[in-house]
C-alpha cells in the first residue's frame, strides 16, 4: 500500500513514477494520497480501511514526516484492535505483527525514515503525542536529494530548521553520547552552511544532497537519544494549531527556549554558538554560550521563520492551556533546564509577543 500527501504541485510526477515501477514490478498497489500535515487519528483511520480493504501486507511512505508517520500509524492500526491512539508511547506497545514500513523521504527535515517514531494529532483532544517503538523503524528506507528538488521554500525552511532542532536537542538529552555527538555536530555544521544556500537556489542538488544527509543524521540522533523542551512545546502548538508546520512551532519557541536553557548546557550551547559564528572562538565558553542564543536567533531570521504565536493565529486567552500542553510530553524533562509550570507559562507568553 502506497500512502503520500495529495498531489500537489511538483511531487505528482513522483508519485506517478513510483506507481509505475511498483506496477511494473508485478506489486499489487493501492495508493492512499489524504495524508494532511500533522497526520490526524481520523486520517489514518481512513487509511487503515484502505488497507484492510486492499489486505496490504506492506505500507509504503512517500512524501514527508506528515506521509511516513501515516504509513506507520496504518501498519500498526491495521494489525492491531482498537485505533493507533490506543499504541502511543506510554500506552499499550505494538506487536510485531505491525505491517512492514518503507519509507521513501522527499523532505530533508523529520528524519522519520530512520526512526521509530509516528507522530499523530488527536483533534478531537487537540493533543498531539506519538507512538515510540522499535515495531515501527522502517525496515528499509530511501533517501534521494532528486526528489526533493521540487520542494518549495515554504517547506525546505521548517523542515531544515526541524533538522538542526533534532541534532542539537538530542546533544543536550541526557541519554546522548559520542556517537550521538559526533553525528550532530556534523548534522549542524551542514544545516548552518547548506540551509541558506538551498533557499537561496532551491535547484542546488549539493546542497539538497547536505540536507539530506544532515536530515537523516539527524533522525539517527534522535533515534539514539531523544529531543528536549522545544520539541515538547512545538508538539503541544502543533495539536491545539494544526495550521502551524511542526518546523515553524520549532522557530517559534526556540529562541525562548535557548535563553531559558543555555546557562545549563554551556559545552553544548557554546559548541553551537562556534559553529554558527567563529569568532566566538575567541572567547569564553560561557561568553560563548550566552552569544549563541542571538546566534539561533540570526539563523532563524535568516530562513525567513522569525514569527510570533500572534501572527499564527494564536489567542491570547490560550496561553496558559498550551503553557500546561507544552507540559504533558515528558520532553521538557530531558531539558538540561527543567522548568516549572510558572516558568513554562512565563516561555509562552515571551514566544507570543516576542
Amino acid at each position: 500500500m502506497l500512502v503520500t500527501t495529495p498531489g500537489v504541485h511538483g511531487l505528482a510526477p513522483i508519485y506517478e513514477r513510483i506507481k509505475k515501477i511498483l506496477t511494473n514490478a508485478g506489486v499489487e498497489l493501492a495508493h492512499f494520497d489524504q495524508v494532511v500535515p500533522n497526520p490526524t487519528t481520523d486520517t489514518i483511520s481512513e487509511g487503515t480501511k484502505a488497507a484492510l480493504e486492499h489486505k496490504a501486507d506492506i505500507v509504503l511512505g512517500l512524501g514527508g514526516g506528515s506521509s511516513m508517520d501515516t504509513a506507520k500509524a496504518i501498519a500498526v492500526e491495521a494489525t492491531h484492535e482498537g485505533s493507533c491512539w490506543d499504541y502511543l508511547f506510554y500506552k499499550t506497545a505494538p506487536a510485531e505483527k505491525t505491517l512492514p514500513i518503507v519509507a521513501i523521504s522527499t523532505t530533508s527535515g523529520t528524519g522519520s525514515q530512520v526512526t521509530q517514531v509516528a507522530v499523530i494529532t488527536n483533534t478531537a483532544n487537540r493533543d498531539k503525542s506519538a507512538i515510540y517503538n522499535p515495531i515501527v523503524f522502517p525496515k528499509t528506507c530511501i533517501v534521494d536529494p532528486e526528489l526533493m528538488l521540487t520542494l518549495p521554500k515554504q517547506i525546505t525552511a521548517p523542515t531544515g530548521f526541524d533538522v538542526f532542532c533534532h541534532a542539537f536537542e538530542s546533544i543536550l538529552n541526557p541519554g546522548t553520547g559520542a556517537y550521538v555527538e559526533l553525528l550532530a555536530n556534523e548534522a549542524i555544521r551542514i544545516v548552518a552552511e547548506y540551509l541558506p544556500k538551498v533557499l537561496d537556489n532551491l535547484s542546488d542538488i549539493e546542497a539538497r544532497e547536505k540536507m539530506a544527509w544532515a536530515d537523516t543524521m539527524a533522525g539517527l540522533c534522535i533515534a539514539s537519544s531523544g529531543v528536549t523542551m522545544p520539541h515538547g512545546m512545538g508538539m503541544a502548538i502543533g495539536g491545539m494549531y494544526p495550521h502551524v508546520a511542526h518546523g515553524e512551532a520549532l522557530a517559534i519557541v526556540f529562541p525562548a527556549c535557548a535563553h531559558f536553557t543555555y546557562n545549563a548546557a554551556i559545552p553544548q550551547f557554546s559548541t553551537i554558538g562556534r559553529i554558527f559564528n567563529s569568532d566566538l572562538c575567541n572567547v569564553s565558553d560561557e561568553e560563548a554560550a550566552e552569544k549563541s542564543c542571538e546566534e539561533i536567533e540570526k539563523f532563524i531570521r535568516e530562513i525567513g521563520l522569525w514569527k510570533n504565536l500572534n501572527e499564527v493565529n494564536m489567542l491570547e486567552n490560550e496561553i496558559e492551556a498550551l503553557s500546561k500542553q507544552s507540559m504533558v510530553l515528558p520532553d521538557y524533562k530531558s531539558n538540561p533546564r527543567v522548568a516549572t509550570p510558572e516558568e513554562m507559562l512565563e516561555l509562552v507568553k515571551q514566544a507570543y509577543d516576542q
